[in-house]
Order: structure tokens, then C-alpha cells, then sequence
């Protein structure tokens, strides 16, 4: 009975264990084992780049013809011949438009035969003056003979003077029938076709414009500040004892492709509009700048040593502009600067940075202020800008 008792009491101890040892193991499967922190993001970072920087005024202006011409019809006639397309190309006296000669060539030979009767007549004259000069010794000719010679001699050699200004008109007149080109240019349309009566009014008839415009002039503005830096860090007046190199852009283009030089300033400022009128010369080859064009213009004003950090890591807020510094910690902060002019693909930082910073210039989204990350590459972003 003793024995029957002891293994029941074996039985119901062992499977009192087993039951507990199958509910711990369900507690212990039903909690998750917990997953350690992310690793902070690892962005891109730089030190500020100081270098030799450029500063520039940034101005308006528009292109204008270096020489602009009026073609008109100086002497009257029918137009008989037009020897050019509109729009061409010309050069410095091509002939462009011809007016009916016959009048004119007509004119001309009757001063060139004026001309040689009155060479006659003074000959003539002057060979009678002589010989009744010599004459007056012998008392073969009378005073008055030898003074009435003399007479006929200075008259036919101020009528040959008169002829030969004549003659001179003639061939100017003729000449005028040829319209040629005054400057290698670009010249408009015909305003007149052939066969039209031409210079005939009081007024001279138009015939065509033409313009210069290799080189191109371009004229803008620079405000009496803008005028004191400039002067400050310049070698000399424009035009007088050195130039300044200017470099412009147009409509459609981008940044500022054209360079030229500075080659004039008005001698006072505008007391209306406190500005100083200036004018650039652009080469222009291939005539593709037009005179009337909106241009952009920026001139050198200094050069001084300036920080840098890659455009994309500055940017702007309801504070203004910042760039993210990285700290000894490895979190990030948010640091307000100010910005200056772009230099290629690195912006100016006037103010803000002291130079020895760790800027983010990637994952700028991961990198919040307050927030830890891993830098790397300090100064890989920079190497192609040193």
C-alpha cells in the first residue's frame, strides 16, 4: 500500500513539472526579442575651399550698331539698277543702287570741252600779252594794246578756273549716280525699286539703311556707387588710359559667353537717374548679335580671397540662408550664413562659416539639425574645385 502511494506521488510530481515547464515555455515564445538601434545615416561632408574669387557688377543694357548710314539719292534721275540682296552683307564701296547716267556723262563732256576752249583761250591770250609786251619797247605797240592783253589773259584764266570747277561738279554729280556702301556692313531693304524717279524733290530720297555691326557696341548703366568700387579697383579711365574687359549675354544664352572691352564712360553722371552711361565693344563676327538686344552685362569690380562650398549645400529658409555643419559629436547643426556670388558650381560665403567646418553636401534630407550622423569623405566633394 506504502509502495502503491509513493508512485503516485512520483507521478503527479512529474507531471506537475511538466506542466510548468510547458507554460514557461509558451510565456518565454510568446515575447520578441528586441532589435537594437539603427545606425545613423552617413551623409557626404566638406571643409569650405578658400580661394581667389572675382566680384562682379551684374548689369542691363542693349546692343547698338557701331555705325548706322542713311542711303539717299544726291542727284535726281531714274533708278536703273539695284546691285544688292535685302539683308546682305556688304562691304566698304560695293556698289548698291545705280541712277540713270546719260544725263549726267552728257554733262560731263560739256564741262571737259569747256574746259579745253578756255586752256586755248588763255594760251592765246597769253601768247598776245607777251608778244605786245615786247613790242612796247620799239613803240611797235601802244600801252593800251599791252594792257588790253593782259585784260583778255586774266580773264580767260579765271574763266578756265570756273570751267574747271564745273567740270569737277560734273564728275561729282556723275559719281553721286553710283550709291556705294560707306563701312563693311548689313544692309535693310530697298525702300525704292528700279525705274522709280528718285531725288528729284527738295529733300533727298531714301534708298536704304545700312548698319556696322562687327563690332557691336553695347550700351548700359552704372549707379554712382556701383561707379565708386568700380573706379577704386580700376588701372584707369575707359578709353583714355586702359580698358576693362566686360563679358555679356543675351536672350536664350546662358551665363555670359561674349567678351569685350570697355572703351567708353559719359563725362557726368545723370543727375535724374544718379547713373553714368558706359558702352562696351563685342566682337561679332559672324553678325548673329543684332543691334536692339537685350543684354546682360557683368563687370569685374575686385578680386579677393573668398570661402566656398558646393552650390547645392547652401540653402534657404524662412531665416534666410544656412548651410548643416557637422560638430566634434557628429550631430548635426543648422548654421545661418551669408551668401555671395556663384563661382562655377561653388557658391561665396561672406559670412558664417570660420573655415574649418564639416558641411553635408548629400542626404541633406537624413540630416536633420539635432539629429547624429556619420560623416565621411571631408574632402573628396572639393578635389575638382581646388
Amino acid at each position: 500500500m506504502d509502495c502503491k502511494k509513493r508512485k503516485t506521488l512520483i507521478n503527479v510530481t512529474a507531471g506537475a513539472t511538466f506542466l510548468f515547464c510547458l507554460f514557461c515555455f509558451a510565456g518565454c515564445k510568446g515575447k520578441k526579442p528586441q532589435a537594437p538601434p539603427p545606425p545613423p545615416p552617413r551623409v557626404s561632408v566638406v571643409q569650405p575651399l578658400q580661394r581667389k574669387v572675382t566680384y562682379y557688377l551684374e548689369l542691363t543694357g542693349n546692343t547698338q550698331a557701331v555705325n548706322t548710314a542713311q542711303l539717299v539719292a544726291r542727284v535726281a534721275g531714274y533708278l536703273d539698277k539695284v546691285f544688292f540682296h535685302d539683308g546682305q552683307m556688304v562691304k566698304k564701296g560695293q556698289l548698291l543702287f545705280l541712277i540713270q547716267q546719260d544725263t549726267y556723262t552728257d554733262s560731263l563732256q560739256q564741262a571737259e570741252g569747256q574746259v579745253l576752249m578756255l586752256k586755248a583761250q588763255l594760251q592765246y591770250a597769253q601768247s598776245q600779252f607777251t608778244r605786245y609786251t615786247n613790242l612796247l619797247p620799239d613803240k611797235a605797240a601802244s600801252q593800251s594794246d599791252v594792257d588790253n592783253w593782259r585784260y583778255q589773259r586774266d580773264s580767260a584764266e579765271a574763266n578756265l578756273m570756273t570751267a574747271i570747277a564745273n567740270e569737277e561738279l560734273a564728275r561729282l554729280n556723275l559719281g553721286y549716280t553710283q550709291v556705294t556702301a560707306p563701312f563693311d556692313g548689313r544692309i535693310d531693304r530697298r525702300l525704292q525699286d528700279p525705274g522709280n524717279l528718285v531725288g528729284s524733290s527738295t529733300t533727298n530720297t531714301d534708298l536704304a539703311q545700312m548698319s556696322q555691326i562687327d563690332p557691336i557696341y553695347v550700351y548700359f548703366t552704372v549707379s554712382d556707387m556701383d561707379l565708386v568700387r568700380l573706379l577704386k579697383n580700376a588701372r584707369g579711365i575707359p578709353g583714355v588710359a586702359a580698358k576693362w574687359p566686360f563679358w555679356a549675354g543675351l536672350v536664350g544664352e546662358e551665363g555670359y559667353p561674349h567678351q569685350g572691352q570697355i572703351d567708353f564712360t559719359a563725362i557726368s553722371i545723370s543727375n535724374s537717374t544718379g547713373t553714368l552711361p558706359m558702352r562696351g565693344v563685342l566682337p561679332n563676327p559672324a553678325g548673329k548679335i543684332m543691334p536692339g538686344l537685350y543684354a546682360r552685362v557683368r563687370v569685374p569690380v575686385e578680386s579677393r580671397v573668398a570661402m566656398l562650398v558646393p552650390a547645392t549645400a547652401a540653402g534657404n529658409d524662412q531665416e534666410g540662408a544656412y548651410v548643416l555643419v557637422v560638430n566634434q559629436q557628429n550631430v548635426v547643426e543648422r548654421r545661418s550664413v551669408k551668401t555671395g556670388p556663384l563661382e562655377g558650381n561653388l557658391r561665396v560665403i561672406e559670412e558664417g562659416l570660420a573655415g574649418n567646418e564639416r558641411i553635408v553636401v548629400s542626404a541633406l534630407l537624413k540630416a536633420h539639425p539635432g539629429s547624429r550622423v556619420a560623416p565621411e569623405g571631408e574632402n573628396a566633394a572639393m578635389k575638382g574645385n581646388r
